[in-house]
Order: structure tokens, then sequence, then C-alpha cells
């Protein structure tokens, strides 16, 4: 899944017709001070980061001169929100507000349908008002403007004002299908004092399932950012890559840890969370956490372990999977022997366990024992691999708690 920033957003809305004010994207100061000239004062200044509550964060700034506007943004440039550094700011005219509403369409899982939420009370305390209606969608009927009219006179919306919502509604619906997106959020969507709506605040996610039809706008962000909390790392794109390249043979998953010297590459299934944790109760301390499942190729294997083994201060290597994951030993262990040989590394002086039971693992034995790489089937459990592992950490680096 894909999550957008809200350039991005605004430049399809805008594309499709959608009251969307003029922007300019800045990369640097010099640009600010170039694009504060297509703009009449006051402005507003956003943080581009794919994330909500942006506001609340002290992403959203506004200046009424170029003095401010160098400031605020210099201000910006500098921060981080959510573990997400600032590298662009959105800059546009301040909107002359009334009266702020919020819309969002997302999916309900419980209902499995998809769901409008209309409140006549928007901005960044969206969460804590709690005055919000929600009204579920049928997928094969669709969404009229009758029944988006239904929803907003639930929020206390009449009027004039209730029509023209009805239809940006239902338009908004058209869009959010259109883009096969997982959610779709306008907050705040505002009615300016001369009694216009415009979009202000907006946020995306698009479900990356259906890339064979959103190519486009799937190439203008980086899969894995519904991963909000923490933007992904070098390794972590790297290995989005790897799954990509063939999608059709295998998953090969990589999740970054902030410390750790143990590389982790475990068959899914649940066992790689029972592994992981084992690893853990044994004093380990993985640099990552890292999954493979559904018979990946050699070529999968090979590049998700040398992702693996790339990070800065993995001193070892722990490859283990169940019977039950139903993926060739002997593909893992071509891909795994080629990184290692392919990155230097001698497992006569670089800990390795392998615990690989499954279909072809007589012919892997072989491979693994060709390149002196201590490889058990299932004559030991997990816990005990697991264990193994860390037990060769500690003789070759003589660590306790600690790998110092």
């Amino acid at each position: 899944m894909a999550r957008f920033t809200e350039d991005k957003i605004k430049q399809f809305l805008k594309e499709d017709g959608f009251p969307v004010n003029d922007f300019y994207v800045a990369k640097s100061i010099n640009q600010v001070k170039e694009y504060v000239n297509n703009l009449d004062f006051p402005i507003v200044l956003k943080a581009l980061v794919p994330l909500g509550k942006k506001g609340k964060a002290g992403g959203v700034l506004f200046a009424n001169n170029l003095k401010e506007a160098i400031k605020n943004a210099e201000n910006l440039f500098t921060m981080d929100i959510r573990n997400y550094p600032v590298k662009k700011i959105l800059m546009e005219k301040k909107v002359d507000i009334s009266k702020e509403l919020y819309l969002s369409f997302t999916y309900d899982r419980i209902r499995e349908a998809p769901i409008l939420m209309v409140s006549s009370k928007g901005g960044i305390n969206i969460e804590e008002i709690g005055d919000i209606y929600e009204y579920p969608i049928d997928t094969i009927l669709g969404l009229n403007p009758f029944e988006c009219r239904t929803a907003w006179i639930k929020t206390g919306v009449t009027g004039k004002l209730l029509t023209t919502l009805g239809e940006l509604t239902s338009k908004f619906y058209d869009f959010f299908v259109k883009y096969d997106a997982y959610l779709l959020e306008i907050n705040p969507l505002a009615i300016t004092t001369d009694n216009e709506l415009k979009i202000i605040g907006t946020l995306m996610g698009v479900d990356d399932a259906a890339s064979f039809r959103q190519k486009k706008i799937l190439n203008m962000d980086q899969i894995g950012t519904e991963r909000y909390w923490k933007p992904l790392t070098e390794r972590e794109r790297k290995a989005i890559e790897v799954n990509e390249a063939d999608p059709y043979r295998g998953t090969a998953r990589y999740t970054e840890m902030p410390s750790g010297d143990i590389g982790f590459m475990c068959g899914g299934g649940g066992a790689s969370l029972l592994l992981f944790d084992e690893l853990l109760a044994a004093g380990g301390k993985p640099a990552n956490y890292s999954e493979f499942g559904g018979n990946p190729t050699a070529e999968k294997v090979y590049g998700l372990c040398k992702v693996i083994l790339s990070k800065p201060g993995v001193k070892g290597l722990f490859v283990a999977q169940n019977i039950t994951n139903n993926t060739q030993v002997d593909l893992v262990a071509e891909g795994v022997v080629r990184a290692i040989e392919e990155l230097g590394i001698n497992p006569d002086n670089f800990p390795i366990i392998v615990r690989e039971a499954g279909v072809n693992e007589e012919r892997a034995k072989i491979i693994f024992d060709k390149y002196n790489i201590e490889y058990y089937s299932d004559e030991i459990t997990l816990t005990e691999a697991a264990e193994k592992m860390v037990e060769k950490m500690k003789r070759f680096y003589k660590y306790g708690n600690t790998t110092e």
C-alpha cells in the first residue's frame, strides 16, 4: 500500500476538477523565495510528509510577508514529523475559512464495505470531537448524491449547502474508487467566507494490489508507506524492489531494527514470529525482522539475503524455516550462498546457522556443506536452532548481554 504526500493528492484532485488552490512545492529556501512571488499573502506552508495531523505536529505554518515565509520555511526544513524528515514544503494562498467540515472514505473490515464518514466539525482535533457520522456504502449500487445528502443531514447541514455537499461527496467517492484507494480524507473541507467549498488538507492511500491498474500514480510514491510511523530505510526500499521484481513467485519482506547484530532470515507462516521471539529469549539481538515464503526463487532469496547482510553492524546470519513453509530448501541454499560469496563473507569467521527442513533438503545440505555453513534439518527444533545461533555468536565475539 502506498501513501502520497499532499501535493500529489491535490494534483490528482485538480486534474479531476475538484476545488483545489494553486500550489507550489519548494525543496529549498531559494525556491521558497522564488515561489512567494507567485502567491498573494497571507500564505500557508505545509511540511510534505505522507501523514495526517501535520498541523497538530507543528507542520503547518502561516506567513504574512517574505520574512515570515523564509523563517517558517527554515523551521519546517529542520523538522522531523513522527520520524519523517521534512524535505519538501507545499506553499499556497491561505484560505479565508468561515467553517470547517470533515469528509473521508475508508474500508470497514467488519462490515466488509467502504464507509463514508462526515462531520460538520473538521480541523486538527477531529478525533477528539467524536461527532462523526458513518454511512456504509453498497459496492454494487455505489453512492448516490441523495445518500450523501442523507449523511450530511445527520450532521446538521441544511439548505443550499446540503445540495452542493451531496454532489461533491458523491464525486469524491467516484475518485476514491477510480484510484483504488483504501483511504481518502479531506480535512478540513472548508466553507470560505465567499461561501465556496475548498479542499484544504488531504490524505490518501492506494492499495498496491491494484498496481496493474494504477501504475502511473503508484510510481509517484514508494509502496510500503502504509507503515507511516517510520519512513522506509534504504534497505527496506531495496527489499521491496527485490520482492516486486518477481511478484508472482514467493514473497520476501524486510523490516529493519534500530540496532542488533544478527541477520534474521526466516520462513513465514508463523514460524518467523516464533523464531524471532526465541532468538530474543536466548539472548540474541536481531538486526532486522525478515520473512520469506511461497517458494521464492533462488534469485529472490539472494536479493533478500544480500539486503540483510548489507546492514552495518551485522555480525552473523540466522536462516530458518519450518517444513510447513513449503519452500524448496535447495533454492534457499543457492540464494544464501550466492549472497555470501558476493559479499566476500567467510563462514569460518562469520557465524551462520541454517535450520531448513522441507523439499529438496538433501541437496540443500550438499550446497551448505560445500561452503562450510552449519546446517540442520528437523533433527533439531526451531528453538534449539535459535539457541545454537546465539551460542555461536558468543563463541565468535565473546559477548553476553552486550556486543562489546
